[in-house]
């Protein structure tokens, strides 16, 4: 009987990405180097194709080289769990405060992690009867110059990482608010390093303000932000201290052991 195409397992269309990922899961079941007489092997690749793949994976470090002729899964690949570990992690320590915090204040919670010169947003929490107009998509992005989230990692950040992205990305703005120029953004990334806790001032988009406080992991690094936005007229400068609890909360959950208020 002929089989279903839904049952077969699905393929990349690329041939050469499908060949990858065959290499990977041959690296991936031994524990130390293996050589590429093996590899081939095992992979039914020609030694010719493989080494091949391999040297361009190494290149960018999903595979290492620890001697001539044989390979082993690569440290990028251990950057990149971590990363995905961490994101996961956060957003499910994150969930139930979130939404308590939005029950207490009525406006929308935002959780965003930094995904290179953007902040991504990775959770939220909202009702409809928050009065905004515009409510952040689970996967949205937005510049770090142009929100409270995004500042908190400028913060962190040396002052010469800081004149790099400003050179990168030319600190364009939304809005007449918006922190076109890097002495101005300066001054306010050295206040939040003093106060641990950022705003948003119609930055972004007009009619909507912000404040963000951090989330951090166990090695007390800065790996996530909690933020709460509202039209502008309703931003009430008392949620600060709750906004800051919840996330004192989060960074607990994820193994946190300082402070509540953290100072970048």
């Amino acid at each position: 009987m002929k089989k279903n195409d839904q049952d077969a397992p699905a393929k990349p269309s690329v041939q050469v990405l499908e060949r990858m990922f065959v290499l990977i899961d041959v690296l991936a079941s031994r524990e130390e180097a293996v050589s590429l007489k093996e590899i081939s092997e095992k992979t039914g690749l020609h030694p010719s194709t493989a080494h091949r793949i391999l040297n361009d994976l190494a290149v960018g470090r999903f595979v290492d080289r620890p001697e001539s002729g044989s390979y082993r899964l690569g440290m990028r690949l251990l950057e990149l769990g971590n990363l995905v570990k961490a994101r996961l992690s956060v957003r499910e320590a994150a969930l139930l405060p979130m939404r308590h915090l939005h029950k207490q204040i009525q406006q929308p919670v935002n959780l965003s992690v930094r995904q290179g010169d953007e902040i991504v947003y990775v959770e939220r929490a909202y009702s409809e009867r928050s009065g905004m107009q515009v409510v952040r998509a689970i996967g949205g992005h937005a510049p770090l110059h142009l929100t409270s989230n995004g500042k908190l990692f400028l913060a962190a950040d040396e002052p010469q990482r800081v004149r790099a992205y400003a050179m990168r990305t030319g600190l364009a703005g939304n809005t007449h608010n918006s922190l076109t120029q890097l002495p101005m953004l300066e001054r306010e990334l050295n206040t939040i390093r003093q106060k641990g806790v950022a705003h948003d001032n119609e930055e972004l988009e007009l009619g909507v303000r912000c404040m963000a406080a951090g989330i951090y992991d166990d090695q007390a690094k800065l790996i996530a932000a909690l933020s709460i936005s509202a039209p502008t007229d309703r931003l009430d400068e008392g949620w600060l201290p709750k906004l800051q609890s919840i996330a004192h909360e989060i960074s607990q959950a994820l193994g946190y052991r300082g402070e509540a208020t953290h100072q970048l």
